[in-house]
């Protein structure tokens, strides 16, 4: 497998980029590499190309210029901040997002070295080999399958809106799993990048976002107060958590990421969701893997607590909503499972939106907000 130099497939997240979809190459090659350089001698390969290289300042002055006048909406700005070789002919460059002289999101783009066309997306070396990286089938202990790494401490990434009624459905029955593992996993709650239910859903993030930041020992308390009230202010007190540090931590997220007037955009944790490719609520990570809405042909190519299931974009593994699905799903990952894995939760599927834990049915275990 040929070598992935990682920059992102989306160069900005969501609703940064005006002309986002389909950014491969932002100048073309025309006919090849005729007008980008000069061929030398009649000879072939790397060696018939005599580019002529600009300096380091004017490639990333040309990089900064082209996405400020083509690629953004006027309310960001892009920063040049460092440049390096890539090979003989392209180098990269290093690009912050700002918006009201806040970083809002760094990221990498490829500039040709003669300056005439820049490239987002990924970058491959096709002479250097690698090992596949892709996830290999195991069977753990207790012979469940599972395809992603196994680790001591398992980390899970729950992204939601927080009032996104199937991003309600899975917290909860994700929180009674982190009721139930404790610290023995590392299990977070995370927001999509953007909001479809209001400004106020933004607020509601930054809430979650500072009991889980300010009083984890606390959070697992406020977060099922909170999915069944959606009361997001409320809880804090029902919580038992110290509304004065919270109410700070919200303040200053307010002011670092302008959350109370950027509706749809919230951009708290934007890097997290371009590393994992997050779009919709609830996206499951686990492992820095997604295990659920991967393609599947049956249950064998399927991590355990999810299931091949046909849907309108094909056969995909689900990973149903309800606690015991969850906690299969994350004691798959474990390398040596705790005691607390032999415990039974509940098969039954939680209901979408707000309402008692454990209140649900058999169905609703697919649909998602985004």
């Amino acid at each position: 497998m040929a070598e992935s130099i990682k920059i992102s497939k989306e160069m900005l997240y969501g609703v940064v980029i005006v002309v986002l979809a389909a950014l491969l190459v932002v100048s073309v090659f025309t006919g090849g590499f005729v007008g980008l350089t000069q061929v030398v001698g009649g000879t072939e390969g790397a060696s018939a190309f005599n580019m002529v290289k600009l300096s380091d300042s004017e490639l990333k002055s040309k990089a900064q210029a082209y996405i400020n006048q083509y690629l953004l909406d006027p309310a960001y700005l892009a920063e040049a901040t460092n440049i390096s070789a890539y090979d003989n002919y392209m180098s990269v460059v290093g690009i912050n997002i700002l918006q009201n002289n806040s970083v809002l999101q760094a990221d990498e783009v490829y500039i040709t070295n003669d300056g005439s066309s820049l490239f987002v997306g990924n970058a491959f070396k096709l002479d250097v080999e690698t090992p596949a990286t892709n996830p290999t089938t195991q069977t753990n202990a207790t012979g469940q399958t599972t395809i992603v790494s196994q680790t001591d401490k398992p980390e899970a990434h729950a992204f939601v809106m927080a009032f996104c009624p199937y991003g309600l459905q899975f917290l909860k029955a994700y929180v009674q799993v982190m009721e139930l593992l404790g610290d023995k996993a590392d299990m977070e709650v995370n927001f999509v990048y953007y909001g479809m239910h209001g400004a106020s859903e933004l607020v509601a993030n930054n809430y979650i976002y500072c009991a889980q930041e300010k009083e984890p020992e606390k959070f697992t308390q406020y977060l099922r107060c909170f999915v069944q009230a959606e009361d997001y202010a409320g809880c804090v007190a029902a919580a038992g958590l110290d509304s004065a540090t919270i109410e700070t931590c919200v303040a200053d997220l307010q002011t670092q990421y302008g959350t109370d007037s950027s509706y749809p955009q919230y951009s708290v944790e934007a890097a997290l969701n371009q590393q994992y490719g997050v779009g919709g609520s609830p996206t499951f990570i686990l492992n820095g893997q997604r295990i659920d809405y991967t393609s599947c042909s049956s249950d064998a190519d399927c991590n355990a607590g999810t299931v091949c299931t046909a849907t309108s974009s094909g056969q995909k593994c689900i990973l149903n909503r309800n606690p015991e699905a969850i906690k299969e799903a994350i004691c798959s990952a474990f390398t040596t499972m705790p005691e607390e894995c032999s415990t039974e939760l509940s098969t039954t599927n939680e209901a979408p939106g707000a309402g008692a834990v454990g209140s649900g049915s058999s169905g609703g275990s697919s649909a998602s907000c985004g």
